[in-house]
């Protein structure tokens, strides 16, 4: 993002920048003496990563932001939301493939995160991806190649 990119919305403050979708935040570091920069994705109330930052000149107040460092912050912390989406995602939506008597079956798990009341759909596919079997499971099923054949092998019994 370069000076010309920025919107008449964008805030460049030597403690807060906004633009790109991101805001950058110093504050005191709690844990010390020192500072933190908050990185908060647009709309979101909690800071997406929160890392160290550094001293100024007089060694008691923070270094002022600027554009280099706000580009860097904003692409590090757009990185970390995308890599715990991944991680995410593969948490919820699990997979494994075993052997079954008609041939290969793939079970999937897909768990619904619910405050109230999580749960998980255990499924199966045949080698043409159509859908053979579906329960719903407690969230914390464990999906692995054991409980997936045990599955298989009872001929789809709800677990």
């Amino acid at each position: 993002m370069t000076d010309d990119a920025l919107n008449a919305t964008d805030t460049q403050e030597p403690r807060l920048w906004q633009g790109d979708g991101w805001t950058a935040k110093v504050i005191k570091n709690e844990d010390d003496d020192g500072w933190a920069v908050a990185m908060f994705k647009d709309g979101e109330a909690e800071a997406a990563l929160i890392g160290p930052w550094t001293m100024g000149r007089d060694k008691k107040n923070p270094k002022p932001l600027d554009g280099n460092a706000f580009i860097t912050l904003v692409k590090t912390a757009s990185e970390f939301v995308r890599r715990h989406e991944q991680q995410m995602h593969a948490t919820l939506h699990q997979s494994v493939t075993v052997n079954s008597s008609t041939g290969r079956v793939t079970v999937l798990l897909d768990i619904v995160p619910d405050d109230d009341n999580p749960y998980a759909t255990l499924s199966a596919q045949d080698e043409g991806g159509d859908t053979v079997a579906e329960v719903r499971v407690e969230a914390g099923f464990k999906l692995n190649r054991t409980t997936a054949q045990a599955w298989v092998d009872a001929g789809f019994e709800k677990p």
